[in-house]
């Protein structure tokens, strides 16, 4: 018997196992979105998606966050007939009409309303040693940021307005225990979480909840946004995706997805201002845009407004051409070439 069959053997962890034969290591399955900004945001690929472990999603109030969130577990829900979501609830913000909305069969989630911290602890790590790597399940929790510990509360309750300095160390626990069930189950969890202004000369934003969510998650999302007028009238707003941490896709990377009050989120946004960096769309006179054959150079009649720009119709065809494709990979995946797509407009 070889050394490494011998090691193999004694080993008492049952997953043990040669990398080169390790189940461990195969290709993990992507959950992919309707919404091609956010597929990028969250692999680097417009065909990409959500993949297993911890995403955090965090921001302002306001910012999109739980909304980002649930397009995400209707994807998984919908790509996995058998699949279930377990909602963990602390803000109690998400209805059932507002699970509708998003075309999520209430039938299929289980909400958990939590109250502190360590309520979410146990009952989470039940869960997760409950479910099996066959099952198919996604967890979403809304949210961190609105999460007191036991502590806070029991000195609430006996009147005393001492500092709570167990908060931290229990998510910091919580989710340096969830991790690993995370990624050998293959279950996707998403986490929405609040940011603040750190104290200083140029303060920037930084996520509440400690260093353990930061150091445990696959990527890490802040959300910014920006007034879409028309006029001086509001139509709605660009939310940016800031990419503050991921394993995919380059750090910093700022992607803008639409979300009107006429038509809801825009499957297509973001695109645009890709397209024109990568030459699969010009600009043939100002406020007009139009398709290039990027193998003859030549432009696609007809040209369009913007607002045409939203449409299957005019993006189907890039979509489907490798050479955009390889563009987005290369300009947002870990690894690629070129530079990240830059938006110079303010964001909140």
């Amino acid at each position: 018997m070889s050394i490494m069959d011998r090691l193999k053997k004694t080993s008492t962890v049952k997953a043990t196992s040669i990398v080169s034969e390790s189940q461990f290591f195969e290709a993990k399955d992507l959950t992919t979105t309707p919404v091609k900004a956010l597929n990028i945001a969250l692999s680097g690929d417009v065909d990409g998606g959500l993949a297993p472990g911890l995403t955090v999603v965090a921001g302002p109030s306001k910012h999109f966050k739980s909304n980002i969130s649930l397009v995400m577990v209707a994807s998984y829900l919908d790509k996995y007939p058998d699949a279930v979501a377990l909602l963990y609830d602390t803000e109690f913000g998400i209805t059932p009409e507002y699970l509708a909305n998003f075309n999520i069969d209430t039938d299929r989630v289980l909400h958990t309303p939590i109250e502190h911290a360590e309520q979410l602890k146990f009952d989470l790590m039940k869960q997760l040693e409950s479910i099996e790597k066959k099952d198919k399940v996604i967890i979403m929790i809304d949210s961190i940021g609105n999460l007191a510990s036991k502590k806070e509360l029991e000195d609430a309750l006996d009147g005393k307005s001492v500092a709570d300095m167990t908060r931290a160390k229990v998510l910091k626990g919580l989710f340096r225990m969830v991790t690993p069930f995370l990624n050998t189950r293959n279950i996707p969890m998403i986490c929405v979480n609040h940011t603040y202004k750190e104290m200083g000369l140029f303060p920037r934003d930084v996520m509440s909840g400690g260093t353990g969510i930061y150091y445990s998650a696959n990527q890490i999302f802040f959300m910014g946004r920006r007034q879409n007028k028309k006029g001086t009238e509001v139509q709605g707003y660009d939310f940016i995706v800031t990419v503050d941490k991921s394993r995919f896709v380059k750090e910093k990377s700022r992607i803008p997805i639409t979300v009107s009050w006429d038509d809801g989120v825009g499957l297509y946004s973001g695109l645009l201002d890709i397209a024109l960096v990568g030459g699969q769309v010009v600009k043939p006179s100002n406020g007009w845009y139009q398709r290039v054959d990027t193998e003859t150079g030549e432009l696609i009649e007809p040209k369009v407004r913007e607002k045409e720009t939203k449409t299957a119709e005019f993006w189907e065809p890039i979509l489907n051409e490798t050479n955009f494709k390889e563009f987005v990979k290369e300009g947002y995946q870990i690894g690629g070439k070129l530079a990240t797509i830059e938006f110079s407009e303010e964001v909140e």
